[in-house]
Formats: C-alpha cells, sequence, structure tokens
C-alpha cells in the first residue's frame, strides 16, 4: 500500500513472517485429529445446506449502506463534524427498517433478511485489511503458530460436499496475483492444515470460470487422462517427504482426483454463466461482482456447499474509500443492488433460500472523523477526507476506518425475516450501544445455522485448535426463526 510508514512496513514484515512460519507449519503437519474422536461434540440441527458469503471487501461504510444516521448533502463550507452519512434513509419492505438510498433493490427484499446493525470488530493495535480480513475469515487474530482455515474449508472439512462432485469450497472476484497485499489475502484464502482437498477453488473472473473446468486446449480425452496418470506416478515415486506431510501429500493428490472427476461431468456447465438466458445475465451483469452472484447461485444449485463472492479488496479500490469516497460509494451502489436482490429472487423461487445462508458483510464500517474507536492509537489512514470543512466533492465521503459498529445482513438459512437486530448510536461515535456481536459469536451463528458446534476442534501441534477461537463463540439465538 502506498504513502506507508516505516512502522506499517515494519508491521506488515512481522506479518507476513508469522504467516510463512504458520505456512510451513501446515505443510509439515500431520492429519489434523478431531477432538469428538475422544469426546463427541454434539452438532445442532443444520438450518442451511449451503453458505453464500457476500463480501464487501475493503470496508463497506455501514452509514452509507444499512444503517443509515444523519444526512446532510454535499455541499461546499459544510463542516465535516456535522456529517454522518452522505445518503439519505429510504424505505423498505419492513416498516422499521430502513436503508440508504443507491440500495433501492435490496430494500425491497429486506422482508426476507435479518438485519444486524451491531457487528463490532476488536481493535488489533494497526487496522490493516489484511489483518481485519484474515481474522473475519478465519476467526483468529494473525500471525498464527499454523495456518488457520478459513470459514469455507471448515465447512468443507466438517460437513463434507453436498455433491461429491462440486468443490465444496468456490472464491469468487478475488485475484490472488497481481494486486496490492496479495501475500497477505492468499493467508487465509486457504483450507490451512486441514490440506489441499478443503481448500478453495478461486475463480477471480466469473465470465472465464467456465474454462477452469476444461482440459487445456488440445488435451481433451485420452491425452488428458494419461496426463494425469503419468502425474500421479511421478507424486508417487517422488514423494516431498522433506517439504510436507503424508497426510498434506495425500490430501493434494485427492484435490486432483476431485478436480479431474469435475471436468469429465455434467455438473461443470454450472460454471458457465454464458449459459444463462439473457434475461436473467442482464439482471446480474452490473459488473464482475454481479456475475459472481450469477455464478454463485448456479453453484449452489449444482450442490457446492460454501461459496464466496467479493467485490475484490485492491488497495484504495471498492470499499476502500480512503479517497472520493462519496463518488465510490456511488459506483458501489449500482455494483451490488441488483445483483443481491436478483439473487435472493432467484434462490426464492428455486425453493432454495430457506436452506441458504446468504450473508453480507465486511471487514469493519467508515466513519467521516474516527480512525477505529476513540481512544484507538491505530494510525488514521484517511487521504482526501484529511479536512475539517468541505471544500471539494472528494472530501465528501467515509474515509476512516471504524470497527465499532458494523451491519451484517443474513437471508435464508433459518434467519428470521423481516428482522432488526442491534443498534449503534445516533450520533458519533457510532458505537454498537444493544446487542454487540463479536467475530466469535457471528461465526457461532453462521456455523450454528449449518450445523456445526462453535466448539468443533482439531488437535493441531498437540492442542485443540476451534472453529471459533477458543471455542467460546456463541450463536445469537434471537435471530433464528
Amino acid at each position: 500500500m502506498k504513502n506507508t510508514t516505516e512502522t506499517e512496513h515494519g508491521t506488515r514484515r512481522d506479518f507476513l513472517k508469522g504467516l510463512s512460519a504458520a505456512s510451513l507449519a501446515a505443510l509439515m503437519a500431520q492429519a489434523p485429529k478431531s477432538f469428538a474422536d475422544e469426546k463427541p461434540i454434539e452438532h445442532p440441527k443444520p438450518t442451511a445446506d449451503a453458505c453464500i458469503l457476500l463480501w464487501m471487501a475493503g470496508g463497506m461504510a455501514a452509514p452509507d449502506t444499512f444503517d443509515p444516521k444523519r444526512y446532510l448533502p454535499f455541499e461546499v463550507g459544510t463542516e465535516v463534524k456535522r456529517i454522518l452519512s452522505t445518503y439519505p434513509a429510504i424505505n423498505t419492505s419492513v416498516d422499521h427498517i430502513k436503508i440508504c438510498q443507491g440500495l433501492e433493490s435490496i430494500a425491497k427484499v429486506m422482508d426476507r433478511a435479518t438485519l444486524i446493525r451491531s457487528a463490532v470488530q476488536p481493535d488489533l493495535g494497526h487496522i490493516l485489511h489484511s489483518r481485519h480480513q484474515y481474522h473475519w475469515h478465519t476467526g483468529y487474530v494473525p500471525p498464527q503458530t499454523v495456518a488457520a482455515p478459513h470459514m469455507g474449508a471448515w465447512m468443507a472439512k466438517v460437513l463434507g460436499a453436498r455433491n461429491p462432485v462440486m468443490p465444496p469450497f468456490i472464491s469468487i472476484g478475488q485475484r490472488l496475483e497481481g494486486v496490492g497485499e496479495s501475500e497477505e489475502l492468499k493467508a487465509f484464502t486457504t483450507a490451512g492444515f486441514f490440506g489441499n482437498e478443503f481448500g478453495p477453488m478461486v475463480l477471480p473472473y466469473p465470465d472465464q470460470a467456465a474454462q477452469s473446468v476444461r482440459p487445456p486446449k488440445g488435451m481433451e480425452g485420452a491425452r488428458f487422462e494419461s496426463r494425469n496418470a503419468l502425474f500421479r506416478k511421478l507424486i508417487d515415486k517422488n514423494p516431498q517427504r522433506d517439504f510436507i506431510s503424508d497426510y498434506q501429500q495425500e490430501s493434494m493428490l485427492r484435490s486432483m482426483e476431485n478436480a479431474y472427476r469435475l471436468l469429465s461431468s455434467k455438473e461443470r456447465a454450472a460454471f458457465d454463466i454464458s449459459l444463462e438466458p439473457k434475461e436473467s445475465y442482464d439482471k446480474y451483469n452490473t459488473s464482475r461482482f454481479g456475475q459472481g452472484c450469477l455464478l454463485a447461485r448456479r453453484l449452489v444449485e449444482s450442490g457446492a456447499r460454501f461459496v464466496e463472492v467479493t467485490t475484490e479488496y485492491v488497495p484504495f479500490l471498492n470499499y476502500d474509500t480512503h479517497a472520493n469516497g462519496h463518488t465510490t460509494m456511488d459506483r458501489m451502489h449500482k455494483e451490488i443492488d441488483h445483483p443481491v436482490a436478483q439473487l435472493i429472487h432467484d434462490l426464492e423461487t428455486r425453493g432454495l433460500l430457506n436452506r441458504t445462508l446468504v450473508v453480507i458483510a465486511s471487514e469493519f464500517s467508515r466513519d467521516m472523523l474516527v480512525e477505529g474507536v476513540p481512544g484507538s492509537s491505530a494510525k488514521d489512514q484517511a487521504t482526501d477526507g484529511k479536512v475539517d470543512i468541505i471544500k471539494e466533492m472528494k472530501h465528501y465521503g467515509l474515509h476512516r476506518h471504524f470497527t465499532g459498529g458494523t451491519s451484517v445482513v443474513m437471508f435464508g438459512g433459518g434467519m428470521k425475516k423481516g428482522f432488526l437486530y442491534g443498534e449503534t448510536a445516533v450520533e458519533r461515535p457510532l458505537l454498537a450501544i444493544k446487542n454487540p456481536v463479536s467475530v466469535a459469536d457471528l461465526h457461532a451463528t453462521i456455523y450454528t445455522a449449518m450445523g456445526i458446534s462453535p466448539k468443533t476442534a482439531f488437535d493441531i501441534e498437540k492442542r485443540p485448535f476451534y472453529a471459533t477461537q477458543d471455542g467460546k463463540g456463541v450463536a445469537v439465538k434471537d435471530v433464528f426463526a
């Protein structure tokens, strides 16, 4: 990330150094042993069979999306401290719930949703997107002594595949090469110590996903089969046991077998969004994210267990609104509004919404003045937002990271409909003042809906490693129908 101080560089170096050690530990680790082998874990009855995480990467501002506050329109000379929201509130399909202008399509499906307005994140000392995204996706604060599995990997490992041909964990929209902080992103986009077979199938470009499930050009048929057989033979004869454990090697081979099976299956058609009828395709085609929502729907229909669709994290782009905040949010509203609403409609029409949990979330919220929470020592990373008086449009927007009150939306999967949970203050600082929900408790809620106990643990390096940090996550029972 540009404009980075030496302290920040040191922090990132330490972060990556710890992640590298964790990755090595994962490769060398033996098979994770479930603590359930010794003491039975009582899993809850699932209310969902599949989960779609719609990840608003970069820090989606709750006051400009799902938690509107006092609104002041753009006007040169306005004091920044007076501005809480840069969009007015609009009505939704639920009388007591309002969201922000620009999300009119989502507003119409809020009667299918539970809206949590009181999610909170810890102050990690230095607010780096990658640290908070790692924490949100794995439940653990980096660095760890082992490679912590992504939430999707937990579902793949504990629940297994819904369809043995379909990858149980698929990540859509995030490039892991050629973008800022790519190594940090790779650190949590992984199955960690569970092994390759539970890791994500990464599809950065939804419109090119079909190419990922076809043999390379010129290698179809018998040639592809012989190449696969040769690969297995080479691995069997040249095991890399100095660098990778038997378990990890076997997991890698199983992942290759799974991929081979998919490439010769009818289910691979689900990856080809060009097969979608034009009328339906056009409703999603707002952006890569919109195409990703369409792909997610097709994949869940075909048996995927967990699908993450992201607006993509790239420093200073998309929801990373350090500069030109309001202008950027205009674009993001247009990119997400129709596809999210259409996804909910399509799942409902196909009879899938009741058993599919759809979650809209982000690593933290934003504010115009407060970085972190009041009293935090976190460095202020705003750029164009460092003014007291609005002088031009680029100053108008929520530029700073805010961890004290964040919105999460949950559709289907056993959640209540048209339900509002939690509350943030009406005046700055916009802290969660009613029913705060930690990352651990939010994860426990999602896992419980999927039929996984938050206390599920595996024996890693002779100690338990839990689905929620230290097994302490508690599901928010009030949001279940």
